[in-house]
């Protein structure tokens, strides 16, 4: 179902003026055209959340229960990444029209092209666009080991809770940087339990002290909050979270208070993933790998091509200093490239035929 027009105006709207107050508007070219994605259908056994006579049914499904809920973030950088994935989401999902999307953007960001954009390549997508301020988060960003972590947006995720409607209880969050090549609703189903806040794949054999300084080890009140924790890496591109239990406990403020430490004490390398591990790791319930194969992005100094991880896959994440899009326009791609390459709507030679 297409989305009211009023809506789209008065979120470009909002955008505008918060752009406006921060005094930060870029007027940056914008260049890129993307073709219209297929329309995707449900199964006839899926659930039917909307009448179709309804002319708020699009907000039914905003906030359905029955729907599976998907948050990313979008900007202009990696909007090609963000349009793959959706696309990837959508054609491997059994029931894709009970799919819900929101999207968080900068405040400051071209809000009409990245509307328009989605909104043109998937005119019958149910999503929603959030304005993100990025000055609720940039003074406490320190400066970490790749500048492209240090961008405001990247700690979005941490601020889902806030920015969603209460209505939204479960969400699953992915970076722009991957596809799916399995239904979502699988990994959505993730059960819980009683007491986790979020779900995510993780890799208890990596070195978990290499994410925190010496600083932070060496310090007896700082390395004590791992007690009685079995904490294993994990990683924050592909999570299943409960934002009723993250609004009741609170878990953005925890995150700031160790991004306001970080500022005093530099105890942490990387930029938006250690406030996380800090809080959550060692607490949350695993997802099978094949949930995450990420790292395809390669090494973050030398942009290595990388392999998958042994065992099946279903959603492979291109995390790291090497993007797919940018080594196939360079025509140097890594070989898991071609695996992206059919979900690219760019008018490019890489892109799907029409």
């Amino acid at each position: 179902m297409s989305k009211p027009p009023r809506f789209d105006l008065l979120i470009v709207l909002l955008f505008t003026v918060i752009a406006l107050a921060s005094n930060s508007v870029t007027a940056t070219p914008i260049t890129q055209q993307f073709k219209e994605a297929p329309q995707f259908y449900n199964s006839p056994d899926c659930a039917v959340l909307v009448d179709e006579d309804e002319s708020d049914g699009e907000a039914s499904i905003l906030c359905s229960d029955q729907a599976v809920h998907v948050a990313m973030t979008l900007d202009t950088a990696y909007i090609r990444g963000s349009m793959a994935a959706i696309l990837s989401v959508l054609q491997h999902s059994s029931c894709p029209q009970n799919i819900a999307f929101h999207f968080v953007a900068s405040a400051t960001a071209n809000a009409t092209f990245l509307l328009a954009t989605i909104s043109s390549s998937f005119p019958y997508l149910n999503f929603r666009v959030y304005p993100f301020d990025d000055s609720s988060v940039s003074r406490l960003i320190s400066t970490s080991i790749r500048s492209a972590l240090d961008c405001p947006l990247n700690y979005a995720r941490s601020y889902l809770a806030n920015l969603l409607p209460p209505c939204v209880r479960r969400v699953v969050y992915l970076d722009s940087d991957l596809v799916l090549v399995d239904d979502i609703a699988k990994l959505a189903a993730t059960p819980l339990g009683d007491d986790p806040v979020l779900a995510a794949p993780e890799h208890c054999n990596a070195n978990f002290t290499t994410y925190f300084t010496p600083t932070f080890w060496s310090n007896p009140s700082l390395s004590l909050t791992f007690a009685n924790r079995k904490p294993c890496y994990f990683n924050t591109g592909v999570m299943v979270i409960d934002l009723d239990r993250w609004r009741e406990g609170d878990y953005t403020t925890k995150i700031e208070e160790w991004m306001e430490l970080q500022k005093r004490i530099r105890i942490y390398e990387l930029g938006s993933l250690p406030p996380f591990l800090l809080v959550f790791a060692g607490n949350i319930v695993p997802v099978d790998h094949r949930w995450n194969q990420h790292g395809l992005g390669g090494d973050n100094f030398r942009g290595l091509c990388r392999d998958l991880h042994p065992g099946p896959v279903s959603l492979l994440h291109w995390s790291g200093k090497g993007k797919p899009w940018a080594r196939l326009d360079a025509n140097r791609p890594c070989p898991l490239d071609a695996l992206w390459a059919p979900y690219d709507l760019l008018e490019t030679p890489f892109a799907l035929d029409s």
